[in-house]
């Protein structure tokens, strides 16, 4: 048995939560490490199509369990519409926990984050998405943030958000906003606390006996490497680690438990937000791409950048987060395209050439993408299961990604079904 970490190694959105729901069915056990409910994982398998924003992707096998881990920042409110619409549709949710060290997020971290977004320069936003996610992960670096365990000990709780509030309130004074009402955040925790008291569990006990059984244990994060907040394009992030590195820690396990870290990446690139994004297409092709992909955020709706396959984050997401596999999804989007372009290095403004690492922020908004063009397949992989049923050109188009990363390529996802997956036995 293995701990495998799944981990974005684009921009995010890359597809991680149908990898994850494949994976799933042969799992013990799935752990989200890391981010909060902004941003999905679309999953469609034999029970419909859903996106999910905090649960883990494998809620879907019954026999496996899911915990949402100590690395997340959890909307109590939006957990519970979550889990209703699952129970909704007839998915058996049981088998979901929550750590008890995890972080709540409450409804004026959302108000903190619209405020800051509203206040920033014209062209200075950073593209959030007004979840909270920002200010829940600063209260928790100031250590004046309430624990999910925190719903569990009544005296406790009053004394920890009697505090969060009135520095909250400081804040908000500051910004020339109204003021948190305590009891109001208090009415909050309480249905939350009546909710999902019972999913709040010490998850260390749980992770160390399926770790000593040898489960088949799957770490799931959010986003990809460009998001990390230190090493992706800053500061047009997120407020946590996405990176393999973190997955021990989110998940709370010891970092040489990890012995398989699968990197997902589309055929193409797509980038929601603002910041540097070298392979954009703002024209034709990549409208095409958005329309035929439905590159749309699965949390806000909002259309997603679309460009070609950018290998210079898949080497440097790689090497930084140590991976041992690429899977690359949706490459039947590219099935109709009569040419398919992937950049391969970056020409930096002083004419030197850069094929492995991402130049800080400041520079990436300069590099030009130098690309190398590939003649389209255009027949349909929508119905192929094995590298021998994809066409030649398909096969071409993948074999010299895994050249170009150095990298096997187990898992090619050829539709959004559970099923159209090809599996790559080579």
């Amino acid at each position: 048995m293995t701990v495998t970490a799944v981990v974005g190694a684009q921009y995010g959105d890359e597809g991680k939560g149908r990898i994850i729901d494949y994976l799933a069915q042969e799992a013990d056990l799935v752990i989200r490490f890391q981010g909060g409910d902004n941003a999905g994982h679309t999953v469609v398998n034999d029970m419909g199509k859903f996106a999910l924003h905090l649960i883990p992707s494998g809620i879907f096998n019954p026999d496996t369990a899911n915990i949402i881990g100590t690395g997340c920042v959890v909307n109590p409110l939006a957990l519970m519409e979550e889990i209703a619409s699952l129970d909704e549709a007839g998915v058996d949710t049981r088998n979901l926990w929550i750590s008890s060290r995890a972080q709540m997020l409450l409804p004026y971290h959302r108000e903190q984050d619209e405020l800051e977004e509203r206040a920033r320069e014209p062209g200075q936003e950073i593209g959030t998405t007004k979840r909270g996610i920002g200010p829940a992960y600063v209260d928790k670096m100031a250590r004046s943030g309430l624990r999910l365990g925190d719903l569990l000990d009544s005296i406790w709780l009053e004394e920890r958000l009697e505090n969060a509030v009135a520095r909250t309130n400081r804040y908000m004074s500051a910004l020339g906003a109204s003021p948190v009402d305590l009891a109001a955040m208090f009415n909050v925790c309480q249905q939350a606390r009546d909710a999902l008291a019972d999913r709040i569990i010490d998850t260390v006990p749980v992770v160390r006996t399926a770790l000593e059984r040898d489960d088949e244990v799957l770490l799931e994060g959010q986003l990809g490497i460009m998001r990390d907040l230190d090493w992706g394009v800053y500061p047009f992030v997120t407020s946590s680690n996405p990176s393999a590195a973190y997955a021990a820690v989110g998940a709370g396990m010891p970092m040489h438990a990890i012995q398989r870290v699968i990197g997902i990446a589309k055929a193409y690139s797509t980038a929601v937000g603002t910041g540097p994004f070298p392979t954009e297409l703002e024209n034709g092709s990549g409208q095409r791409l958005r329309e035929v992909g439905g590159e749309y955020g699965a949390t806000t709706g909002r259309p997603r950048r679309c460009g070609w396959l950018d290998l210079v984050p898949l080497r440097f997401g790689s090497w930084l987060n140590g991976l041992t596999d690429l899977a690359i999804t949706k490459v039947d989007i590219l099935d109709e395209f009569e040419s398919i372009r992937v950049c391969t290095h970056y020409e930096l403004p002083d004419g030197r050439q850069e094929a492995d690492y991402i130049p800080d922020t400041a520079l990436l908004t300069q590099v030009k993408p130098c690309y190398r063009e590939f003649a389209g397949w255009q027949e349909s992989t929508t119905e192929c299961r094995t590298m021998a049923e994809l066409p030649s050109r398909a096969r071409e188009f993948l074999a010299f990604i895994q050249d170009s990363v150095n990298l096997p390529i187990p898992l090619i996802g050829v539709g959004p079904e559970r099923s159209q997956i090809v599996v790559n036995e080579a």
